[in-house]
């Protein structure tokens, strides 16, 4: 760790001693399904590093595992945690390919990411494509821009994950050659690309008094998406505004009551987090925490809070630099930032799953169709796997507000082949169709199958 113009550089510890270190005290992982009733209990053990806590829990949640509760400790050198984890149905995990691909990951010298084949594995980084990174002011009908410069360049989007905040856009999106299929490497055609994104992502300079610029970065490969957004979401600002009256969709969003506060006696800063549960809060929270150089030192972790579904989250921590929070500014900041983390994915609005064969162009059609319905994309998750696509889209009217019965309709009279799905948060638009007299849900559906869609059906709420 080193200071340079006055700016703190964090510098990994590698030398032949802590290398000694480390092969001395292997990393051991011992994964109990008997000592708890409810859920499988992990015990992991290892020397310390900056940022284990965040690699760790990314390994779990990159497998599609819920953690209900985790305990944390670091003794000096050593590192201890216990996590409580179920599958996404609330089971123990029995599935030996998944325990062992646990093993695999947590006991390796840099924690491994789980492959994309694992039981359990999402879509893991590809060195197979090349990255854009995406930041900017938010306005409808944006990712259609976006899609339709990369369509008219013939490049095929294979995965992408869109997050808006304050206001504030970003994107991770991996590409390949319609061609070919391989990355994209000619250096004159990466220019051009990243000429012409860059002039979507500034607009028109009318960002409602948003003087921030829109960034664009390529490159080879793919870092972790959500891990990447987090950090461009931070490093764009989108936390300055956290905690001020939003009206839309924003104000819906499940709120987390931050509370920072000093222990003297220990040199600790104590962090006590509250909201709504929801997938991956421990991981969101503690990207913000490791963005931001605070080391946890001690923490717990419940997310079984019962019927209200609260999380809570305790944390002590000092910065890297070996001090609690100094000030009342860094303390806003830090609050500020941690309740940043948790709206980013904290989505309301009407959740759509378009699943349906891939082809070239076929994103840049969905968000056209979505902008000519004036509707409004808060987030995106694009994936395609063996021909396929399967793309979830989180979306509200131009105007932040939930999304009505008529749009619905068009949709579905627009979209054609594709097989749409309402997963979450379908009442929105239920409800809105029958305060107008549209006839709720049975009217929508009914006339969405007049249209050319395969299936159409409303299934379990996430939410």
């Amino acid at each position: 760790m080193a200071r340079s113009g006055g700016e703190l550089v964090v510098v990994e510890e590698d030398d032949e001693y802590a290398k000694l270190v480390r092969r001395m005290n292997p990393p051991s992982v011992v994964i109990d399904n008997d000592s708890c009733d409810s859920a499988t209990v992990i015990r992991v053990d290892r020397v310390k590093k900056h940022g284990i806590l965040l690699e760790a829990v990314q390994v779990l949640v990159d497998l599609n595992l819920v953690i209900t509760k985790a305990y944390i400790s670091s003794d000096g050198n050593w590192f201890m945690d216990v996590f409580n984890v179920t599958d996404q149905d609330g089971n123990k995990v029995q599935n030996k390919e998944v325990t062992d691909c646990i093993k695999k990951c947590l006991e390796s010298e840099d924690y491994l990411v789980p492959p994309a084949s694992s039981p359990a594995g999402g879509a893991a980084p590809s060195e197979e494509t090349t990255c854009i990174e995406l930041t900017g002011t938010d306005r409808p009908g944006l990712l259609s821009e976006v899609c339709a410069v990369l369509a008219s360049l013939r490049c095929n989007i294979v995965n992408a994950e869109v997050w808006t905040h304050d206001r504030r856009a970003a994107a991770v999106i991996q590409i390949t050659d319609e061609a070919t299929g391989l990355p994209v490497r000619d250096g004159g055609r990466l220019s051009q690309l990243q000429e012409l994104l860059g002039n979507v992502m500034q607009g028109d300079g009318d960002g409602g008094g948003d003087s921030r610029k829109g960034s664009t970065a390529v490159s080879l490969g793919a870092a972790n998406a959500e891990r990447r957004l987090h950090r461009l979401m931070l490093d764009d600002g989108d936390a300055g505004r956290c905690g001020e009256e939003r009206g839309g969709v924003a104000a819906a969003k499940a709120k987390a009551k931050v509370v920072v506060m000093d222990c003297t006696e220990r040199r600790y800063t104590v962090v006590i987090l509250r909201c709504r549960d929801r997938p991956r809060l421990l991981f969101d929270t503690l990207c913000a925490l490791t963005d931001l150089h605070y080391v946890v030192f001690h923490g717990t972790v419940d997310a079984e809070g019962g019927s209200a579904k609260e999380a809570y989250q305790e944390y002590y921590v000092r910065h890297v630099d070996g001090h609690p929070v100094r000030c009342d500014a860094e303390r806003l900041r830090l609050v500020r930032c941690l309740e940043a983390a948790v709206e980013r994915r904290a989505s309301d609005g009407l959740e759509l799953e378009v699943k349906t064969e891939d082809r070239a162009g076929l994103l840049s059609e969905i968000t056209r169709v979505f902008r000519e319905n004036s509707l409004s994309i808060i987030r995106a998750v694009i994936t395609t796997k063996d021909g396929e696509a399967d793309d979830t889209f989180y979306v509200s009217d131009a105007y932040g507000n939930p999304v009505d019965g008529k749009a619905m309709e068009a949709l579905g009279e627009q979209l054609g082949h594709a097989v749409l799905r309402v997963k979450s948060n379908g009442r929105a638009a239920i409800n809105r169709a029958e305060d107008s007299g549209g006839g709720g849900a049975a009217s929508i559906i009914g006339n969405l199958l007049k249209g050319s869609f395969q299936g159409f059906r409303l299934i379990r709420s996430y939410s």
